[in-house]
């Protein structure tokens, strides 16, 4: 693989240090671990024990084409160079290929939205390719240029998975702390604003749980269903990550069960300020109808009518007024309808 694959190298590569097309970056190790960060034809005259890491900008047309070149097993080239969104991992004796998920890279933070790196494993290579922006590779990158040994491609891809997790804890962090004052702030009855910040915890909650279940069911199938003959380099410690991954999922499982109850006081809490509010005007309703009636009395014009004559009329009918009111609290006041 690693002879085909340098011969396609040194075809699209005319000159030794022109980089590969689509190539966004890539490290040539040593025996001993230690990266550095090359350009040009990364597999030629590779060290005794060493191996490569090569990633890929799949949106860069180059790219697909260079990688269909490249002598890999179909299945794992095909899964490589596809938009397939769904999360699997599947292992030969030699070759480790699939898709797994990972955090979007805005300019300057970690976004909540989902990518997908797809990748396939040899004892001596790594190929990875992505279509956007991803925190997981982005943060290995970063520790091997501080100096971060990395005894082999196993190891390479459960860094870049522990930074997955690393990345997710650290939004998990962020919502329960975001919770947490939401939490207080219902309990205290000050619900201003509260309920858009909520509903951004849940759908946090809710796309945190879909990512770490969808990764976690892939790794711990992998550990279940990985070929016994697999070779000692490429031997991974799936059981080992979804563990970890189990525990965080069990977090935000919690943080999306506190949100939902913390929802239900919140619509507890508004249903009872609008009945509150309608008992308020309900009363104001049944306060104002006895004097409505006798304006309306007052109104018609019809002879008859009493004080039309009477120089203090007014005075009465304002007098009456007031006394119609008086007589419907007394009756709400007797029959419950004011506490």
């Amino acid at each position: 693989m690693q002879q085909s694959v340098s011969t396609a190298t040194a075809a699209s590569s005319p000159q030794d240090d022109a980089p590969l097309p689509g190539l966004v970056w890539a490290f040539r190790f040593g025996a001993d671990g230690t990266a550095r960060q090359v350009l040009g034809d990364v597999l030629a005259a590779p060290e005794p024990g060493g191996w490569c890491w090569l990633h890929f900008n799949l949106a860069d047309t180059r790219a697909p084409q260079w990688l269909a070149s490249a002598d890999l097993p179909p299945r794992a080239r095909d899964l490589l160079l596809s938009k397939d969104s769904y999360q699997q991992m599947h292992g030969s004796e030699d070759c480790i290929y699939g898709v797994v998920a990972d955090l979007k890279r805005d300019i300057a933070e970690i976004s909540d939205d989902t990518g997908y790196l797809r990748f396939v494993m040899t004892e001596k290579l790594l190929i990875s390719g992505r279509h956007q922006a991803l925190c997981a590779v982005d943060a290995t990158r970063r520790a091997l240029e501080h100096g971060l040994r990395i005894e082999g491609t196993a190891a390479l891809f459960e860094t870049i998975v522990d930074e997955i997790a690393l990345a997710l804890e650290k939004m998990v962090d962020s919502a329960e702390h975001e919770l947490d004052h939401i939490e207080e702030k219902v309990l205290s009855d000050d619900t201003v604003d509260v309920r858009q910040g909520l509903g951004q915890v849940r759908r946090t909650c809710v796309r945190l749980h879909r990512h770490l279940s969808g990764l976690r069911i892939v790794l711990h199938r992998f550990e279940r269903d990985s070929p016994a003959d697999l070779k000692p380099g490429l031997r991974l410690r799936a059981g080992k990550l979804a563990q970890r991954l189990d525990g965080l999922d069990h977090s935000v499982v919690e943080m999306r069960e506190r949100s939902r109850l913390l929802q239900e006081e919140l619509h507890l809490q508004i249903e009872e300020q609008t009945s509150d509010s309608l008992r308020v005007l309900s009363v104001l309703t049944a306060l104002l109808l006895p004097p409505t009636l006798v304006t309306g009395l007052f109104g018609m014009n019809v002879k008859g009518l009493p004080f039309t004559e009477t120089d203090s009329g007014f005075l009465w009918a304002v007098l009456l007024l007031l006394l119609s009111s008086a007589a419907a609290f007394v009756v709400m006041k007797r029959i419950g309808l004011i506490r």
